[in-house]
């Protein structure tokens, strides 16, 4: 895949259209990290720009894995403790991608690194009731909800603290109901508005209309505000992933697929190997852990005396300790989930990992304004 910036084209890492201080910012940057020895640049064709990837002082074996869950170990970071260390890690990886991100100045990219780190930051603190049986709610202080429009913001109150109180009960001191596809929506929804109150306060604006008027959900949301890269055709690698990344792991057993939640399971990737768990935000997943979840989720699916299908958590967490407890059965269980998923309908030999992940549109700049439906 190449992406294109004007009529310069490149086919991986990251690129910067201009000349003279727009590319100077970068590298100053990149200096003031210490990542400035790591990086290896290059003219764009049409000499538009410059193209950034890794040079050979990264790791061999996590360029040519295209490895980003060992990145932090490899280069001593923490992204945990250490707010620049998420940041070297966001550049890193992107700039290890084999999906090329095109940016027309630096200040797109600042941007785009900064809305990954408020989503990581504001995942980390998330946390929910997931109950599918029950009726979704949100802090009534803030929201309100029709069946027309969904829940919706009360006017004059803030949508960036409408959603710090629906996800976060040390905010708020309460958890909420929700499914893990919503949930993702909010978190990306508040890294997102945080950024525009940096960067684009209009839009912003324009944002807290679009939610007192009616919620952008599900297929639309994606549209509006998320771009998807990999695909089926060119799948990303199994262990590429770049913080702030939101992402899909399959169920790939077809019978506890039918387990209403348990499709699948729907998380941000959060830095240094490890993805959300919105339900435990203490207890976050590892690349291993997760998998050993979903697939763990076949043995904990049974018929309940309403012949309705359910889910036994305490069942599958503790088959998940006994793998983890057993490191050949661990392995042999990730052979399997670490395939990429199959098509969708269909359960064959795939796993649990999905060929592609989404990041944000860029906000910016007002040229680039979202194409929001309502405001």
């Amino acid at each position: 895949m190449t992406a294109q910036v004007g009529s310069s084209v490149f086919s991986s890492g990251i690129s910067i259209q201009g000349c003279g201080g727009r590319l100077r910012q970068f590298r100053e940057r990149l200096d003031d990290l210490g990542l400035l020895d790591h990086v290896a640049a290059s003219e764009l064709r049409d000499k538009s720009g410059m193209a950034f990837c890794l040079n050979g002082k990264t790791p061999a074996e996590v360029i040519a894995r295209k490895d980003t869950i060992s990145l932090c170990d490899s280069l001593a970071l923490d992204p945990l403790g250490n707010p620049d260390d998420l940041e070297r890690e966001i550049l890193l990886a992107m700039m290890l991608s084999p999906v090329p991100f095109a940016f027309r100045s630096h200040d797109e990219l600042a941007s785009a690194v900064r809305i990954r780190k408020n989503i990581v930051m504001a995942a980390r603190k998330t946390t929910l009731a997931f109950d599918t049986t029950a009726a979704a709610e949100r802090p009534s202080e803030y929201w309100t909800y029709s069946r027309e429009r969904g829940f919706t913001v009360l006017p004059g109150k803030s949508l960036i603290e409408a959603l710090r109180q629906a996800t976060q009960p040390e905010v708020s001191g309460t958890l909420y109901d929700f499914s893990c596809y919503r949930a993702t929506e909010y978190v990306f929804l508040l890294g997102l508005a945080e950024e525009l109150a940096h960067c684009n306060p209009a839009l912003l604006a324009r944002l807290q209309l679009q939610w007192e008027t009616r919620a952008i959900q599900s297929g639309l949301f994606h549209e509006v505000f998320l771009i998807e890269y990999g695909s089926m055709a060119a799948p990303l690698p199994a262990r590429f992933y770049i913080p702030g990344d939101r992402l899909w792991f399959r169920n790939p057993d077809d019978r506890s697929s039918n387990v209403k939640g348990y499709e699948g399971s729907w998380v941000f990737y959060l830095g240094n190997g490890l993805f959300s768990n919105f339900w435990k935000h203490d207890q976050t997943y590892t690349l291993t852990s997760k998998c050993l979840e979903i697939y763990h989720w076949r043995n904990g699916a049974y018929t309940d005396t309403t012949g309705e299908l359910r889910m036994d958590e305490e069942r599958v967490e503790a088959l998940v300790k006994e793998s983890l407890a057993n490191p050949r059965e661990a392995a042999a269980i990730l052979q399997a989930m670490m395939r990429w998923r199959d098509p969708q309908g269909v359960y064959a030999d795939g796993g649990c990992i999905d060929t592609s992940r989404e990041y944000a549109r860029s906000v910016c700049n007002s040229a680039d304004a979202l194409a929001l439906p309502d405001a």
